[in-house]
């Protein structure tokens, strides 16, 4: 008899161990597919962003640059795979592809994706290309060239858009540019000469150390006119020594500051 009810012991307590370990099995299931569950959440969620950004970029793509006269191949690719809402305050990650400049800070614009991809098409850059950029912004121009030429210098006389465009560069991988602090009108004598300069707000005239600084058969963009006013989109190339220009548009840019408004 004792025999009997020792065995039915050992019997309930084997059952009450599996027991156990089955429910710790359930609820580590449990908790496990649960982990999964919301990495999947956040995942879709993640690819649904990233897929309304892509939409946004293909429709920039076909609508206002293949729309007008964007025809460069190369042009067209880079655009395509830059991510501007990475370039623009968060409050306007949404307007970033809209067909017109945003708002950067400092009395600042990011120019409208258009004018970016017109001014780095009429350049007619080529890969082992050095070019420099005058006014940096977010650095979404410089992106831009990177992806096209060999090295990019760029300066901005805004101490705080410089370190925070290096910075957004760098973190995005763009290893061949190089952002500067400075006043552009003087250009970047130590760096000279470039293949091509690119003039990303406006002045009344060519700045002189921009012209030495252009190697010969270089080409020089940039929007001439008053300042605070439309202005025309021109582009310079440099000829046995003479300078050669063709107005391309009208535009309105922010103007050069620093030097080139003493003159």
């Amino acid at each position: 008899m004792r025999i009997e009810i020792k065995k039915k012991c050992k019997f309930k307590k084997r059952i009450f161990l599996i027991l156990i370990v089955v429910l710790i099995g359930i609820i580590f299931l449990t908790n496990r597919t649960s982990v999964v569950e919301e990495s999947f959440i956040e995942k879709n969620e993640t690819i649904l962003v990233e897929d309304k950004y892509f939409e946004m970029r293909k429709n920039m793509i076909e609508r206002q640059l293949k729309g007008r006269d964007i025809s460069d191949r190369k042009v067209l690719e880079v655009m395509n795979k830059i991510e501007r809402h990475r370039f623009v305050p968060p409050s306007l990650v949404n307007d970033a592809y809209g067909d017109f400049p945003l708002p950067i800070g400092h009395g600042q614009t990011i120019s409208q994706p258009y004018i970016v991809a017109l001014m780095t098409q009429i350049l007619e850059l080529k890969e082992d290309d050095v070019v420099l950029e005058l006014g940096t912004g977010s650095g979404y121009q410089a992106a831009v060239l990177s992806e096209i030429v060999k090295k990019v210098y760029t300066v901005e006389i805004i101490q705080s858009l410089a370190d925070e465009a290096s910075d957004r560069l760098k973190r995005l991988g763009y290893e061949n540019v190089e952002v500067k602090h400075g006043d552009g009108y003087f250009g970047l004598e130590e760096n000279a000469p470039f293949d091509a300069i690119i003039v990303t707000a406006a002045a009344n005239h060519i700045p002189p150390p921009l012209i030495k600084q252009l190697k010969e058969g270089g080409r020089l963009v940039i929007p001439l006119g008053e300042t605070f006013s439309f202005q025309t989109l021109t582009i310079v190339t440099k000829v046995e020594g003479e300078l050669k220009t063709e107005f391309v548009t009208g535009v309105r840019f922010v103007p050069l500051t620093g030097e080139a408004l003493k003159e």
